[in-house]
């Protein structure tokens, strides 16, 4: 009794073990046209946003961040290190790429095998006219059946199932139980509408287009964060050195009141020369309100792109170390800036990009437009007896089964596939216009940038001028009214044009310093000329097939 229960309950592990087998030889299978066609195995997005060693150069006048006390002793490039590290924008928008890519995992999900695993049980009650007579007799029949149903879908358009079958009835109609198992393979090969690699691996070669289009999109951000941290850096020092002009000029003007009153008290001016000095002092107080504000508005812009991990980040002074002297940049031909601007800028990878997408949407659009025609095939063995084991023995046998045949369906007028495809075409046509219209734009971008910075570079000279004779001019207008030949108000004048020709110097300086980081962010090279490192690093190659 022992041997015939283990030969009859054995059959099944072999059965079942013989499907589970074929798995790990099915997902053979699928890597193959996967990785050729779409660009390999999944791997996770490289979102790492960093400087080269070779970039960061501290300096000894720079301070640990993470000082307790003290002011933030920064050079730009270390402000700019700091907010890649910390800056909170940045660190939201670098999650992207890594979450558009879990789109692309699923997509590639589509062709994992599936197994399918069930087993029922049942029972029918009922009456039959008995085989003498004109009477009935009940009969009952208990049925039990157990399938395992392995599954993978290929991108090639072909669909392999595979599925175990065993079958046990017991009636009372019948002496002895009856056992049914079978094996069998069914194969379906589209022929037309989702035949071949291009149209299936349509959706995951979109996926990875917007993995691609996310790394851009976090270039661009990176981009502009550390313009923006480089502005507001110049700006910054600008607001500091405002600051101790009008100081500067706010002791001037307190000189000039004091010496008009010891003029005025020994007789050599008048009286109503001391209103116009005093004025004078007046707006200068007013001046460096205003600097001091603007300044402490610029301090906190910058803690907010910087966002150093200190205590008290809000109370924390800056300190920008920087160099005094004007960089001696020679500019090159505009057309080379503009050369590289097509090849580097995200903007226009971006929309590359989505005229790659269109052609894949065309070829996912063009296949719905074909009939459906499947070419299918089925293979099985049976067995057949009175004890389970014996029916899996009998599969073995030279019976068999086969069948085949082809599946056919089209709607009429198809309407729903027509115009998704037209909308397509339209989509696409519109892609490579706006590619057409942004690549004059950024041609038009750099063109202006270049400009801008001839311009700003002449006015640091302008401005050095004017600075020069204001300051000449005031010289000579406090002899003149030291010897009255002058007056308190022109002498206010004078020393009001040297504050505003000192600060438009200043200004004049910052804006030709940020004219650059304009025409470098405008020809998408800010980040490698800053040391930065960036996903989006390989622009898009048009001339290779999104297929490919």
């Amino acid at each position: 009794m022992l041997t015939s229960y283990s030969h009859r309950h054995r059959r099944p592990v072999l059965l079942v073990t013989c499907l589970l087998f074929l798995i790990p030889t099915s997902c053979t299978l699928t890597a193959y046209p996967i990785d050729r066609a779409a660009g390999g195995p999944s791997v996770p997005a490289d979102t790492r946003i960093h400087m080269t060693p070779d970039a960061v150069v501290r300096t000894p006048e720079t301070s640990d961040p993470m000082l307790p006390s003290g002011p933030l002793k920064v050079t730009v490039t270390e402000a700019i290190l700091m907010s890649l590290e910390n800056n909170r924008a940045l660190v939201v928008q670098r999650l992207n790429p890594d979450i558009t890519q879990t789109f692309e995992d699923q997509e590639r999900a589509v062709f994992d095998p599936a197994i399918d695993a069930e087993i029922s049980t049942g029972r029918v009650k009922g009456e039959r006219q008995a085989r003498s007579g004109s009477q009935t007799e009940g009969y009952a029949t208990n049925t039990t059946e157990g399938v395992i149903l392995l599954e993978q879908y290929f991108p090639t358009g072909t669909t392999v199932a595979l599925e175990a079958d065993t079958r046990a009835s017991d009636s009372s109609l019948y002496d002895d139980p009856f056992y049914a198992s079978r094996l069998g393979m069914t194969a379906t090969q589209s022929l037309l509408r989702g035949f071949g690699t291009d149209v299936n691996l349509v959706r995951l070669r979109q996926a990875r287009l917007d993995t691609r289009l996310s790394e851009f999109e976090l270039r661009g951000f990176t981009e502009a964060l550390v313009a923006d941290v480089e502005r507001t850096c110049w700006d910054y020092a600008l607001a500091r050195r405002q600051i101790e002009i009008v100081e500067e000029s706010l002791k001037v003007a307190r000189q000039q009141r004091d010496e008009t009153r010891e003029l005025i008290e020994v007789g050599r001016l008048a009286e109503a020369e001391l209103p116009a000095v005093q004025a004078e002092v007046a707006a200068q107080e007013q001046a460096l309100i205003e600097a001091r504000a603007n300044k402490e508005t610029i301090r906190l812009q910058l803690l907010r792109l910087l966002n150093p991990s200190v205590p008290d980040i809000w109370e924390r002074e800056v300190e920008l170390i920087h160099q005094s002297t004007l960089p001696d940049i020679q500019l090159e031909d505009v057309a080379q800036y503009v050369a590289v601007s097509r090849r580097m800028r995200p903007v226009l990878n971006q929309a590359r990009l989505e005229l790659q997408r269109g052609d894949l949407e065309l070829v996912k659009t063009r296949n719905g437009l074909l009939p459906l025609m499947d070419l299918f095939i089925t293979l099985g063995k049976s067995g057949y007896a009175d004890a389970f084991g014996d029916s899996i023995d009998r599969i073995d046998g030279d019976s068999y089964d086969i069948m085949g045949g082809v599946r056919f369906q089209y709607p009429f007028f198809n309407r729903d596939a027509e115009a998704a495809h037209r909308r397509a075409q339209l989509s696409r046509t519109q892609a490579q216009d706006a590619l057409d219209n942004l690549d004059q734009l950024v041609e038009v971008d750099v063109r202006i940038a270049y400009i801008e910075v001839n311009r700003t570079k002449q006015q640091i000279t302008a401005t050095s001028v004017t600075r020069r004779f204001n300051e000449e001019k005031l010289r000579t207008e406090t002899e003149k009214l030291r010897v009255g030949k002058s007056t308190s108000f022109l002498v206010a004048q004078a020393q009001r044009d040297l504050l505003v020709s000192r600060i438009a110097e200043v200004q004049a300086l910052g804006n030709y310093l940020k004219a650059l980081i304009d025409l470098y962010r405008q020809d998408g090279s800010l980040l490698e000329r800053r040391g930065v490192a960036a996903p989006g690093r390989e622009p898009v190659d048009l001339s290779r097939s999104p297929y490919s």
